[in-house]
This record gives C-alpha cells, sequence and structure tokens, in this order.
C-alpha cells in the first residue's frame, strides 16, 4: 500500500483547468518524463478542422466550438499512455466531466486571476477573453468552472509563483507510489 500517492487510471493523466494555469506547458513535461504521448484536445480540434479556434468561435459560436470539443475529448480520452492537456471549458459538459474522471487521473491546475492575468495577457487565440475587461471576465469563469474542476479532480496542484519543473515534480511525487516504512 502506498501513502499520499495517486496512481494513474488506465495510465492517463488529464490536466483542467483555466486558460493560463499551464496545463499545456506542464503536460508536455509530465509527458517526456514519464514516457507517454502528449495530447493536446484544443490543438487537435484545430488539426481536425484545419482553422484556429477563434475562426470557429466567429463562425459557429461557442456552442459550435463545444460540439466538436465535445467529440474530439470522447475520442482522446479512450486513449491509453497519455497526458492530455484540456481546454479550459472542457468541464462545461457533464459527459466530458464523466469521460475524463472515468478514464484518467485528473489533475486540477489552479492559479490567481492576477497570475493567470500576467499569463494570458491580450492573447487574441482566446476568444472568451476578447472583451473590454479581461479580468472580471476570467473572474466570472473561475467562480462558473472551479466547482466543476474540483468535482473530477483526484489533485488538485497551484501553480502560482511556481516555475514548471517545480509543478511537475510535486505531480510526478504525488502520482507514483513512494516506498512506505513501518515503524518498529
Amino acid at each position: 500500500m502506498t501513502v499520499g500517492t495517486t496512481p494513474l487510471k488506465r495510465g492517463n493523466l488529464f490536466l483542467v483547468g483555466p486558460m493560463g494555469a499551464g496545463k499545456t506547458t506542464v503536460g508536455r513535461e509530465l509527458a517526456r518524463h514519464l514516457h507517454l504521448e502528449f495530447q493536446d484536445s484544443d490543438h487537435e480540434i484545430e488539426r481536425r478542422t484545419g482553422v484556429s479556434i477563434p475562426l470557429i468561435f466567429e463562425l459557429e459560436g461557442e456552442a459550435g466550438f463545444r460540439a466538436r470539443e465535445k467529440a474530439v475529448l470522447a475520442e482522446l480520452v479512450q486513449h491509453e499512455h497519455v497526458v492530455l492537456a484540456t481546454g479550459g471549458g472542457v468541464v462545461l459538459d457533464p459527459a466530458n466531466r464523466a469521460g475524463l474522471a472515468t478514464h484518467g487521473t485528473v489533475v486540477y491546475l489552479r492559479a490567481p486571476v492576477e497570475h493567470l492575468l500576467r499569463r494570458i495577457g491580450r492573447d487574441n487565440h482566446r476568444p472568451l477573453m476578447r472583451t473590454e475587461n479581461p479580468r472580471e471576465r476570467l473572474e466570472q469563469l473561475i467562480q462558473e468552472r472551479d466547482p466543476l474542476y474540483r468535482e473530477i479532480a483526484d489533485l488538485i496542484i497551484e501553480t502560482h509563483r511556481r516555475r514548471t519543473p517545480s509543478v511537475v515534480n510535486e505531480i510526478l511525487r504525488r502520482i507514483q507510489p513512494q516506498p512506505t516504512t513501518v515503524a518498529e
């Protein structure tokens, strides 16, 4: 028996959290360390459609994007031995949450709004942040999504004021079995 660790379900690690929390960056490093395939659901949507996510939002609206996201995610969670970085809103759909929770170990990368705003800045690749008040919009998104991230999270990892290696090392420590000692 191990103490303080969470074994990987089906050999998969799924990263959830708001935009700017570091899911793609951390995911790539985790995949490298664990010798697993790295996938990013947003990048996969763009690859399959041949267009950017902002263009999908422009042409099909958020509902059109979410339908594409749901279809791609339903397929990606069926894979084994992957690290998957998801889009920030993936948890809005109950079927997405169920798929993530069932098919892998879910890690919620969490950070305060100020940190996220510094990381995403005025990134034009984030359609939901195209607003007069990005802080207010991000606060609304986090308020809506935080309970959903927590609902499916096996681990919650704070990324604020931490470099990628520190976050990766904490996740690795918490998912890999550690030898236990028995007190005599």
